[in-house]
């Protein structure tokens, strides 16, 4: 058994922490909730215990095993603090990942560099995980030499307030009413937005880079050449991923089927006939990675193309922080 916090338990993912624990029956001896100073007092259930929120300070760790971070500002602030209580950290924000002194895990993927953590272990990008779990048995089968990735991310990934201002833009289209933004530059409602985080290096954003640098960190390719555009959809909840992807030698796209069908964490729908294939309709609220489209890129010669969907709350955030801290127990 095992005293866990959570850092960020009000937030979209600290809850969604809450749920998945008592889903995976992680075996929890003492829980202790923890989020910012206006957060203080709130009460929350859990496993039918009602249970306080505390500030989180750099005295908040004290026997805690497992440190759960939700993302955000208090990763920096009071990782190393927890990893200085003895705690080992999970941490769901951006501060770690590139570390070379901490892991970055998807336990789909690569599961052994749990063995080598210093107190700190991170969780990848939402994005990031999704499409990695879906390049794992391609991976396997026959090498990759080249991702070209284009997102299709819900306004849920940029946290409650995302998902409020499309509420409120989609109820006052329906009222002849303005539309206000602030979360995102502009209209989601009825819109696309293709820019995600902050521009940077050669005009690609933030989360661009993220999918490009922590893909290649997480399969320990740090030549693997990857593409990515990261697009802000009007859908509330879970992102989806066109991929394409070239091998490093030929195989089939049965063979590739197989493979994916076999692996841990995924989910094949994927018959054109019957017109199914992976939908965030049908991926929201599940911790499986959801393949299909499955087909033969016929401009070069070792090419596949594929779609996926995923539960970025869970699968991207918050189930991959959980199966973690299991590997570490």
């Amino acid at each position: 058994m095992s005293n866990v916090a959570i850092v960020g338990a009000t937030g979209a993912v600290g809850q969604e922490f809450l749920k998945i624990l008592a889903e995976r029956k992680f075996p929890v001896n003492e829980l202790r909730l923890l989020a910012s100073k206006r957060s203080v007092g709130k009460r929350m259930t859990w496993q039918g215990q009602e249970l306080e929120v505390h500030e989180t300070t750099h005295e908040s760790f004290k026997g805690i095993d497992i440190a759960l971070f939700a993302g955000g500002a208090a990763s920096i602030e009071y990782a190393r603090s927890a990893v200085d209580s003895g705690a080992v950290v999970i941490d769901n924000s951006s501060a770690f990942r590139l570390d070379p002194e901490v892991p970055l895990i998807v336990p789909e993927v690569n599961p052994e560099d749990v063995k080598w953590h210093k107190g700190i272990l991170a969780n990848p990008n939402c994005s990031t995980i999704i499409m990695a779990v879906a390049l794992k048995p391609i991976f396997d089968l026959a090498g990759i030499r080249r991702v070209v990735v284009s997102t299709y991310q819900a306004v849920s990934g940029a946290g409650r307030e995302g998902i409020e201002e499309l509420e409120n833009q989609v109820k006052a289209w329906a009222k002849g009413e303005e539309l206000k933004a602030s979360v995102f530059p502009y209209q989601i409602a009825f819109n696309l937005v293709p820019r995600i985080d902050v521009f940077q290096e050669g005009d690609y954003t933030k989360e661009e880079w993220k999918m490009v640098k922590e893909t290649q960190k997480i399969f320990h390719v740090p030549n693997m050449a990857i593409t990515a555009t990261t697009v802000r959809v009007p859908v509330f909840r879970s992102h989806s991923e066109s991929i394409n992807v070239e091998t490093d030698r030929l195989v089939s796209v049965s063979e590739i089927r197989e493979a994916m069908s076999k692996a841990a964490g995924i989910i094949v729908i994927d018959d054109p006939g019957k017109d199914q294939y992976p939908m965030p309709w049908f991926s929201a609220d599940t911790d499986e990675v959801y393949v299909g489209r499955l087909r033969k890129d016929f401009s070069i010669p070792q090419g596949f193309n594929l779609w996926v969907a995923g539960d970025q709350i869970r699968k991207g955030a918050a189930t991959n922080a959980v199966q973690i801290a299991e590997l570490l127990l």
